[in-house]
């Protein structure tokens, strides 16, 4: 999902009550050495100004660098090699003190993630707490059967033989998680990466600093710290463990600096898998259940961490004709749901921070786009939250139509046929997921084949990812590789072909001298032609 561990920002402005304005810092690093500055920094006393000079020397010695980042992939990297975590007792064992931890400190988990966003208790137990026990339970469930080798078919080459497929670790991975969803999407690849027998290190998003810390704390005291670790911090931190040569690494955030993760995989031949995000459309027929499709469309949007969500519905495309009734039915739905004043309601996530506040601002400010909203467009700097926000045919070169948006804010497109709609789509990078609203038969199978995406939901939004049995994941810039149920086990797993084979059954065919009589019998052989390969045995030939 979008907006990144990685970053070159990080807001502090909750934490430092000295500060008049958002307490910024920018790290560059470059090997063992950290520039930080500070360019929008604004004290109030002299004696703030000393506490902040001392707070940036006491992160600089506490800092993890890239030396602290070796000893660390060290260390596990012996524990792993003491095959430790290889076996069926260990994972089981881990996966079961994860599920028990969210069943003893769910109270905490709600809480943290309140903290950080806002979040409504209710959505954080259906999203995060709720999603994350299914993945321990289905985990401890199938592992043994996920574990068990795969039985494979031999040709007649090989024949005497047998062969399997065995789902070996890879051994120590990382995974580096994101902010919109702190707790599901630091976890579940987590459990994935246990659950195939890794040894993993988990780095946080300092941008959700309270579950950050409470995942710290919670992993220290219910898992195996000899092989699964927490590292937080921000940019330094990320950097330094980026250095170090990984068996995978698993991403969640933006496509910008998910480039930046791959080059630093590249260095080392590391496979990755990239969570991304992009602009996900939902298609609106007018053979629709117009009520259904509405809220739907809310839940997939404004009840998805307030349009914060990789997979939430970025803008919608519907006719011209149909365009005025589905506007007054989200009006109404958006009324019942979140009130006459939305910016009122507890139902509704804020905006993580200043920094994204100004984005999605400056997006609604844009020249040609500020005219265009026709529902909401309330905001409230302060309190960080913006109203569900409903535009009208925007441009479609204006930045809002051009970058995800991640937040509250719905542009509706409109062309004269629902057909035009898959060029709409086509003409921009593929996304993480695509929705079609439409009791069309002829239509759903058009778009499931013209449109590529992550994944495809008819008549629903992000319902998919509930789904165990459903790969997760992107197409192009919208990431690669998959992971959710036994996908997530596979993706930190090496399918390891195993070929038995006894001493019987040697043929010298293989062997030189090579002859024109041996050639006839391997070409019979690898033709399968049987009858050929009876004929090159006793040496008769049709040729």
């Amino acid at each position: 999902m979008r907006n990144p561990s990685v970053r070159p920002f990080q807001d502090f402005s909750t934490g430092a009550a000295c500060l008049n304005k958002s307490f910024i810092y920018n790290y560059t690093c470059r090997k063992n050495q950290t520039h930080i500055s500070f360019p929008y920094l604004s004290l109030t006393s002299f004696s703030c100004r000393c506490s902040a000079t001392m707070a940036a020397e006491e992160k600089q010695m506490q800092r993890f660098d890239v030396e602290k980042a070796a000893s660390l992939m060290k260390e596990l990297r012996n524990n792993y090699n003491s095959r430790k975590t290889k076996s069926y007792e260990w994972r089981m064992s881990q996966i079961q003190s994860i599920a028990n931890m969210i069943e003893e400190k769910e109270e905490e988990i709600i809480e943290a993630i309140h903290k950080d966003l806002s979040k409504p208790p209710f959505e954080t137990f259906i999203s995060e707490i709720s999603m994350t026990k299914s993945s321990c339970k289905l985990a401890l469930k199938e592992l043994k059967y996920w574990m068990k080798p795969e039985k494979a078919k031999t040709s007649l080459t090989t024949y005497p033989s047998s062969a399997e497929i065995i789902s070996e670790p890879l051994g120590v991975v990382l995974v580096i998680s994101t902010w919109n969803y702190p707790f599901l999407l630091s976890l579940d690849p987590v459990i994935g990466a246990i659950a195939a027998g890794n040894a993993v290190v988990l780095k946080p998003s300092e941008i959700a600093p309270a579950t950050s810390s409470l995942l710290a704390k919670l992993l220290e005291d219910y898992v195996d710290n000899s092989a699964v670790r927490v590292v937080e911090g921000a940019v330094a931190e990320t950097s330094a463990l980026l250095e170090q040569k990984w068996d995978k690494i698993f991403y969640t955030g933006s496509p910008r600096v998910g480039r930046i993760v791959m080059a630093a995989a590249a260095k080392h031949l590391t496979p990755v898998i990239l969570e991304l995000g992009g602009k996900s459309p939902a298609v609106v027929d007018s053979t629709i259940n117009l009520q259904v499709t509405t809220r739907r469309i809310i839940a997939g949007k404004w009840m998805a961490n307030n349009g914060q969500a990789c997979i939430g519905v970025d803008y919608i495309i519907t006719t011209k004709d149909f365009a005025p009734k589905l506007i007054d039915s989200l009006r109404n739905e958006l009324k019942e749901f979140f009130g006459k004043n939305p910016m009122e309601s507890k139902d509704l996530s804020r905006v993580v921070n200043p920094f994204h506040f100004a984005r999605l601002a400056s997006l609604l400010d844009e020249d040609k786009v500020s005219d265009k909203i026709v529902y909401g467009g309330q905001r409230d700097e302060k309190q960080l939250k913006i109203a569900p926000t409903i535009l009208l045919d925007v441009p479609d070169d204006s930045t809002i139509m051009k970058e995800e948006i991640f937040g509250p804010l719905l542009p509706i497109v409109t062309v004269e046929k629902i057909e035009d709609s898959f060029d709409v789509i086509k003409s921009k990078p593929k996304p993480l997921a695509a929705y079609f609203f439409s009791d069309d038969e002829q239509m759903k199978k058009e778009f499931v084949q013209n449109i590529s995406a992550g994944g495809i939901v008819f008549n629903d939004t992000i319902m998919h990812t509930t789904v165990s049995s459903l790969p997760f994941g992107g197409v192009g810039e919208s990431g690669m590789g998959s992971y959710h149920g036994k996908f997530s086990f596979d993706a930190f797993s090496h399918k390891k072909a195993v070929l038995y084979r006894s001493f019987n059954g040697d043929s010298t065919t293989r062997y030189p001298p090579y002859t024109a009589e041996k050639q006839k019998l391997l070409r019979a052989l690898f033709n399968g032609n049987i009858f050929g390969l009876l004929l090159a045995l006793i040496g008769w030939s049709r040729d």
